[in-house]
């Protein structure tokens, strides 16, 4: 399939991935996700020169610029939408025995009733098409059902259970004056409502993919956004099939990666947010959580090597595995030694910026194994804790550690032994679906970590 190759964004303003580091203002640039090595010709320092100062770009930069977006290091700020934006768009609302919270203004919206038990009628005061299903095919189907009606250049689909102004929708539209963008996602921020629930997914909802923008793939920091609110490239989802419909749960990653494999773009815009109401009872919260986990192993299927439920340096992993084994000093001289190896193998760059690497690397690695002992491996961990008091303690640390340090710095209004409780609970729900769906899958992919080799590195212009 051709796509646009580039766009001419002379006009267009960009911004630093927070990983992107310059040092010494020289040849060297360090960003990205994952996390990569640039070496940059002169004009490449030009370049970066302007973005850094926020001075206007020197001519035939996009080259440079288009390199940097794919990796991470570098995102367009988000653009005016086109005059006719609102005529460009139509609204698709896939629903299942509740009307949606979205009340357009001026887009043309269609809800899919994908068979509730009564049939939905169309919001009174409003234009609403209403379609109705004569069975339940899944929310994947549903927007499949809608997208077939789409006579527009862009097709928003919106979850009902989310709030979002038309005017958020169609400001997302900016980012399409890149031809290769097919798909836009805001940020999903929890609608206001009493409870420790709402409190909790303020600060540790799995919908909001955080405050920073990025490119939207697998195996990224953005490696996926939920569809409950997605604007996309009309032509682009009907050139690859449109959602799953054999997927329940999961069809919106795999749309996502999909469109990325494609050659098409995707991007996370934190700037619009929209509004997700959540679950009010514990029971209902996990079971959602369940639901997410099980996902895995079937999208697994479909994208090998994508859900590795750990992914570091084979180094990091030994810093780690002398530390869990009661040996903190061979743990350290091995981080030390990397540190060395890491400092002579990237003489372009100032060796206190080696050792820097290293020593977050290490430590975001250590987050990481924690993180996975409770989600996907706390199984495991749990029958170690059995019958040793080092598991214990080591399923301990991670269960109450990770959550208690950001309970200090993000301050929810929640109890800490609450916020740490709805913590471990949360991973662990998320483990029982990741593990049930690879028992169905007959798949072990979905448990098993993934070590790779840093630093990737990339010739500039």
């Amino acid at each position: 399939m051709a796509i646009g190759t580039g766009v001419d964004v002379s006009e267009r303003r960009f911004r630093l991935d927070p990983s992107y580091r310059r040092p010494r203002r020289g040849r060297s640039v360090i960003g990205g996700s994952p996390l990569r090595l640039f070496t940059l010709g002169a004009a490449g320092v030009r370049v970066m020169a302007a973005i850094e100062s926020g001075d206007d770009l020197p001519a035939g930069h996009d080259r440079l610029t288009d390199r940097l977006i794919d990796t991470g290091a570098l995102h367009p700020v988000l653009g005016p939408p086109p005059l006719d934006a609102a005529t460009s768009l139509t609204v698709v609302v896939p629903a299942h025995d509740a009307l949606p919270l979205f009340r357009p203004v001026s887009c043309r919206t269609i809800v899919i009733d994908d068979a509730s038990s009564r049939p939905l009628a169309a919001p009174t005061g409003t234009d609403v098409e209403v379609v109705r299903l004569p069975v339940n095919v899944g929310p994947g189907a549903a927007r499949n059902a809608g997208l077939e009606l789409v006579d527009t250049a862009f097709v928003a689909f919106v979850d009902t259970d989310v709030m979002i102004d038309e005017r958020a929708l169609l400001d997302l539209l900016g980012h399409f004056d890149d031809p290769r963008v097919a798909l836009v996602a805001p940020r999903i921020r929890p609608l206001d409502g009493p409870g420790p629930l709402v409190e909790f997914e303020r600060w540790h909802s799995p919908l909001d993919r955080g405050a920073e923008p990025g490119r939207i793939a697998a195996a990224t920091r953005v490696s996926f956004v939920p569809a409950a609110v997605v604007v996309c490239r009309t032509a682009a989802l009907r050139a690859i099939g449109g959602f799953d419909p054999a997927l329940r749960v999961g069809e919106d990653v795999d749309l996502v990666w999909r469109l990325d494999e494609s050659g098409y773009r995707c991007r996370y815009e934190p700037t619009i947010s929209a509004q997700h109401r959540v679950r009010p009872a514990l029971r209902s919260w996990l079971r959602q959580r369940v639901a997410y986990g099980s996902s895995s192993a079937p999208l697994a299927r479909r994208h090998p090597g994508a859900l590795a439920p750990l992914r570091m340096s084979g180094w990091s992993a030994g810093v780690w595995a002398a530390v869990g084994a009661g040996f903190p000093v061979t743990g350290g001289a091995i981080g030390i030694g990397t540190a060395v190896a890491l400092a002579r193998k990237l003489q372009a760059i100032p060796k206190s910026e080696s050792f820097r690497l290293a020593v977050t690397g290490h430590a975001h690695a250590g987050r990481l194994v924690a993180s996975t002992i409770t989600r996907v491996w706390w199984p495991v961990a749990a029958l170690l804790a059995l019958v040793s008091r080092r598991a214990r303690r080591a399923l301990v640390a991670a269960l109450v550690v990770p959550a208690t340090i950001d309970w200090l710095t993000q301050r929810p209004a929640l109890h800490p032994a609450r916020y740490v409780a709805l913590r471990a609970l949360d991973d662990m729900a998320y483990g029982v679906g990741v593990w049930s769906g690879a028992i169905r899958e007959r798949s072990a992919e979905v448990l098993l970590p993934s070590f790779e080799s840093w630093p990737p590195r990339d010739a500039a212009t």
